[in-house]
């Protein structure tokens, strides 16, 4: 099943490469319509009451180094799975025009970062694992540096010698997970056998310290996370979606699945650094972004500060905290990505990225300016939306590992209330801006329906242009998300029912860590007992 998910994708991408430009979008979307139909099957197969890996596939690859094509998913990897089958054809429907100069490349690199995400997401031997973690950045140069703005070839090089870097820091880290499985008996990269191997104190730190880096850069953590902006920035819209809500949930992913999973022991060690390097992306991120002009850098810096809130429910060692992690990451995918895809919509149409050179938009497109607002308050985590359930299992995690992490965690949802309230404010309300349209401009105009008569053209010309509000099918590309916003926002218990037997697995049976019960004063007796 697992195998069949991953190549139609992948055969689908090959397609896409040699076929008719003119066909390049319809066969795209429906190759990912297909995927889509797949993962919400082997969802349906899979039993929430199992806490061990489902849908398992395994083949010896190299024997003499204990490699193998393996293959699963838990709670965990299922909902991470679903999270990529339907960002992937909400982002080619929405950015149906994205990829105009070469449609059949842009597609196809589109299917081909799927089919790999969904190797990420399911491969149960590190050895794969590192394989198509690593192969990953093929598919994503291509569409940073061949699509998007002025600049993108830098921001391409950027993204991969980041990404490069922490992959050379794994590679090690794998050869050494062979060198301890060597000695301990026979070589072995399948998951199962290292979550029971015994490693000792120095190495499992050492080996730690490789994965978690490679999986900080990913994420991105403070300070590994310079690219991010960069490449949001330069990038289409489409393709930031896919890097934000899809390949950066690798390194999350990694963190629980390898870190906690093969080194708990040094993940506890090393978890007041990451604590203080989580609680400094929160606040870091948020106010970053508050100072920024462009939209889509400022949407990608709000997603360091998410993945701040992520990497510390992961890391304070309470269920809670992972199941909350867990969802943050579903639901920060989802709003993230109806954030960029509705601002995309909004650049095209003012052909800037620039905030300050908008203003004005709410009465000219109110369809687009309501589906911003949904997002933006989605991204501040609004209660009754799903981002708020997240966001506060996480930051209850954080007060119960300590009050001031907690307190400064919390700091991170009333800043985001100011870059997105700002950023509204900034695009949708107050003057107008624009540049002058001589169709839409009247030389006599004589001041007396309202506007001033001392206006200038070009602020004159702004009121006045009209500009289309939302087409059908751009509704229709996000109403997915904005459905699942809103849905999983008052019942999130479908997420949660995947989300904690692995939160559960994981923190009891490998880590060791069992949550406090809680506690309530008992009442004193008119002794002061």
């Amino acid at each position: 099943m697992l195998t069949t998910l991953i190549l139609v994708p992948f055969v689908g991408a090959l397609l896409v490469a040699f076929l008719p430009a003119t066909s390049a979008r319809s066969i795209a979307l429906g190759v990912s319509a297909g995927t889509l139909g797949l993962g919400v099957a082997a969802a349906v197969m899979f039993d929430t009451g199992d806490r061990a890996l489902q849908l398992t596939e395994q083949v010896s690859w190299i024997e003499s180094f204990g490699v193998h094509y393996a293959l699963g998913v838990d709670g965990l990897g299922i909902l991470m799975v679903l999270l990529t089958v339907v960002i992937t054809p909400v982002v080619m429907l929405a950015g149906w025009d994205e990829g105009d100069d070469n449609p059949r490349s842009y597609y196809a690199w589109m299917l081909a970062l799927e089919a790999l995400s969904l190797a990420v997401f399911c491969a149960t031997d590190v050895f794969l694992f590192y394989v198509v973690f690593e192969a990953t950045l093929i598919p994503a140069y291509f569409l940073v540096g061949g699509f998007g703005k002025e600049g993108r070839g830098a921001a391409a090089v950027k993204f991969l010698m980041f990404q490069l870097g922490g992959g050379l820091v794994l590679l090690a880290s794998v050869i050494g997970l062979y060198v301890v499985s060597a000695q301990a008996g026979k070589p072995s990269y399948l998951l199962t056998d290292l979550e029971q191997l015994d490693i000792s104190t120095g190495a499992g730190r050492w080996l730690f310290l490789g994965f978690f880096v490679a999986f900080a850069v990913k994420a991105p953590l403070f300070p590994l996370h310079t690219w991010l902006a960069d490449t949001t920035e330069k990038a289409t819209p489409g393709v930031s979606v896919m890097l934000v809500c899809v390949l950066d949930k690798i390194g999350t992913f990694g963190m629980l699945r390898f870190c906690l999973g093969i080194f708990p022991e040094a993940s506890q060690w090393a978890t007041p650094v990451v604590v203080t390097l989580a609680v400094v992306s929160i606040i870091y991120g948020a106010l970053v972004a508050i100072g920024q002009d462009d939209v889509l850098r400022l949407i990608g810096l709000t997603s360091l500060s998410h993945f701040g809130f992520i990497t510390l429910g992961i890391f304070v060692f309470s269920t809670q905290g992972a199941s909350g992690a867990i969802l943050y990451m579903v639901n920060h995918g989802i709003g993230t990505a109806a954030l960029f895809l509705v601002a995309g919509y909004l650049i095209r149409r003012r052909g800037t990225t620039l905030i300050s050179e908008m203003g004005g938009l709410e009465k000219k497109v109110p369809v687009l300016a309501g589906l911003m607002l949904v997002a933006g308050l989605a991204t501040l985590g609004l209660p009754g939306l799903s981002p708020f359930v997240s966001e506060f299992l996480v930051l209850l995690a954080a007060f119960d590992y300590g009050w001031w992490v907690g307190a400064f965690a919390v700091t991170g949802i009333v800043l985001a209330a100011v870059y997105i309230l700002w950023m509204y404010q900034r695009i949708f309300t107050g003057p107008a801006h624009g540049t002058l349209d001589a169709h839409v401009f009247d030389d006599g105009h004589d001041g007396h329906d309202g506007q001033g008569a001392g206006d200038t053209a070009t602020q004159v010309a702004a009121r006045t242009e009209v500009i289309p509000d939302a087409t059908h099918r751009e509704v229709l590309a996000v109403a997915p998300l904005m459905v699942a916003l809103v849905f999983f926002g008052f019942f999130p218990q479908p997420l949660l029912d995947l989300a904690n037997p692995y939160a559960e697995r994981l923190l009891q049976v490998q880590v060791g860590v069992q949550d406090d019960p809680p506690t309530v004063p008992a009442p004193q007796t008119e002794s002061g007992e």
